[in-house]
Order: structure tokens, then C-alpha cells, then sequence
């Protein structure tokens, strides 16, 4: 017994000089990363409301589900109906010319033709609604009485249309259960599918030499607009440093409908640029089970380290 009593610290010893060699052996035969520089960060867009306007921002915090300014989180804040079903710009168009600011706690709504309309971030004594979002259950709080009769008036409807406000506790979707390309325990709130989506200005302006009237970032809704690169560079970008933000490319994002709207005067045509796109960006035969007949602009990305976002900043491709 004493002899084994003796033996186990030596056993134990000689474990962890083991897995000690094991993570110093790993760390040399490790492929070191490289960082190339890709662009620079030419703008960050916060968009609040889901459909409403872009908020530009020269910083932003760059969460797990997307970007945050302040008070306003990306796409965490919807139009919804009295039964809970989304409503986006391409039921009401004029979504889209809809501000959504912060002010010493407050949220302000302005629209063409509006009075503002304050009214407070949380409504912790309001009730929580069940809403429904491409297919699938979310929850938000009601934003109550007042913000519904704004927005009722703002978009001439003939129905009664409500906001709604996810807040933390809330659960989230899980794009993963629909789109296979992404982890299963990847989450998101009220946007369509990724956390984050990147656009580069040069494949909007090549885009825009297609057509005759030119079309700017905005429309396409993106969050992080890359310049100093080739259009479509963005297409090979698989992981991306930005400052202390690690981002990973999930998949392209595949356009609908809604680029049609114009974002300075809120109509839709319902064909271009969407025409021209299906023109020259399908994909490959290989990945129609994916996109469909969807054209591919812009890129949906997760966020694998969370940090700060800024203006400026350099875009650096993670090479292994």
C-alpha cells in the first residue's frame, strides 16, 4: 500500500508532463494564422427596426446577434400585425423611410409627413406577443397603444399594425434549423437569417454600371460596407479579422423582392435591380439546392469573437 501510496503522485506528475507536451508539441505543429489586408471599413449601418431605415454609426458593438449602438440592437425592434405575423418592407414599402434614434432612453420614430413620437425603451408591464417570422415562433414586448396608432396612421393602413421589442430573457430562432449551412447553436432575433451581413462598395458600384440609374449600399441592407477591394472579393472572404472582431462567412446572402424598394423614396418596382442581379450573379448548378433562383449579393457572416467595430478600421482575411 505504501508503495502504491508513493507511486501516485509520480503517475500523477507524469500525466501532466504529458498533456503539457501534447499542447506544447500542438502549438508548434499548428499552422500559424496569417492576417492578409482586404479593405477598410467604410461604413457601419444599425438598423433597429426590421424594414426601417439604416442607422450610420462611426462605432458599434458587434454581439453574437448582431450590432448594437447605444440602446438600438440590430433588427430588434418589428412591425407586426394585431395576430403577430412580420411585416417588412415588402408589404409596406415605406417601411423603409421610418427612423428609429435613441435619446436619453427614449426611442424616436419619425417618418414623412410624422410628428415624432417618443416613446420609452422598455415596456416591462406591457404583454408579451407571440409572433411568427418566415415560419418560424419569436416573441416580443408590445410597444403599447400609442406607437400602434402612429404606425397605423404612418403606413395608411386598413388593418391595426403593432411594434414589438425582443429583450434578452426572450428566446431566439435558430437559422441553423432552416438553413444547414449554419451551426446549430447559432441564434438570431428579428433578422432574416445571420447576424451580420457585409457588402463591399465596389460590387455596388459595378452593379450600378449596369444600370441606368445608380443604386447605393443602403438598399441592399448590409451592416459592415468594405472599400479599397475588387467588387465581389468579399465572394472568398471565409474568415475575417476586424479589430478585436472575428467574423466567419456562413453563406452568400440570396436577394428577394425587397431590393426593389427604393430607400429615398420607399417605392417598390418590383424589378431592378433584382433583374439585373438574376442576370449575372446566380450561382453555381451546384448550389441551387442553397440559393435557388435567387441572385447572390453580399455575404451573411457569424460572429466567432465579439469586440468593437469602428470606421476605419482595417479588414484582414484569416489564412491558415
Amino acid at each position: 500500500m505504501d508503495l502504491l501510496k508513493n507511486r501516485t503522485p509520480l503517475l500523477v506528475c507524469g500525466a501532466g508532463a504529458a498533456l503539457l507536451g501534447l499542447a506544447v508539441g500542438y502549438k508548434y505543429l499548428r499552422k500559424p494564422e496569417k492576417l492578409v489586408r482586404v479593405g477598410v471599413v467604410s461604413q457601419l449601418l444599425v438598423h433597429p427596426l426590421k424594414s426601417g431605415k439604416a442607422l450610420s454609426v462611426a462605432l458599434a458593438e458587434c454581439l453574437r446577434t448582431g450590432l448594437k449602438f447605444g440602446e438600438l440592437q440590430d433588427r430588434h425592434w418589428m412591425v407586426v400585425t394585431e395576430d403577430g405575423h412580420m411585416v417588412t418592407g415588402r408589404q409596406e414599402p415605406r417601411l423603409v423611410l421610418m427612423s428609429f434614434t435613441c435619446d436619453g432612453g427614449q426611442v424616436c420614430l419619425n417618418g414623412p409627413d410624422m410628428e415624432e413620437l417618443k416613446i420609452p425603451v422598455k415596456h416591462p408591464n406591457n404583454r408579451v406577443i407571440d409572433c411568427r417570422l418566415s415560419g418560424e415562433d419569436i416573441q416580443g414586448r408590445d410597444c403599447g397603444d400609442a406607437v400602434s396608432s402612429w404606425l397605423t396612421r404612418y403606413l395608411s393602413a386598413e388593418k391595426t399594425y403593432r411594434l414589438v421589442h425582443f429583450e434578452p430573457h426572450m428566446k431566439a430562432r435558430k437559422p441553423g434549423e432552416k438553413e444547414l449551412l449554419f451551426s446549430k447553436d447559432e441564434e438570431v432575433v428579428y433578422t432574416d437569417v445571420a447576424p451580420v451581413m457585409l457588402l463591399s462598395e465596389a460590387s455596388v458600384k459595378d452593379l450600378s454600371s449596369k444600370l441606368d440609374k445608380d443604386v447605393t449600399v443602403e438598399r441592399f441592407r448590409p451592416n459592415i460596407v468594405v472599400s479599397d477591394c475588387k467588387p465581389f472579393e468579399e465572394d472568398s472572404w471565409e474568415e475575417l479579422q476586424i479589430g478585436s472582431v472575428r467574423l466567419k462567412r456562413v453563406m452568400a446572402c440570396g436577394r428577394c423582392i425587397f431590393t426593389t424598394v427604393d430607400p429615398e423614396t420607399g417605392i417598390i418596382t418590383r424589378k431592378e435591380p433584382l433583374d439585373t442581379l438574376k442576370s449575372y450573379r446566380l450561382c453555381d448548378p451546384s448550389e441551387k439546392h442553397i440559393y435557388k433562383s435567387s441572385p447572390l449579393f453580399g455575404q451573411l457572416l457569424t460572429v466567432k469573437k465579439t469586440g468593437i467595430l469602428q470606421v476605419g478600421d482595417d479588414v484582414f482575411q484569416v489564412v491558415l
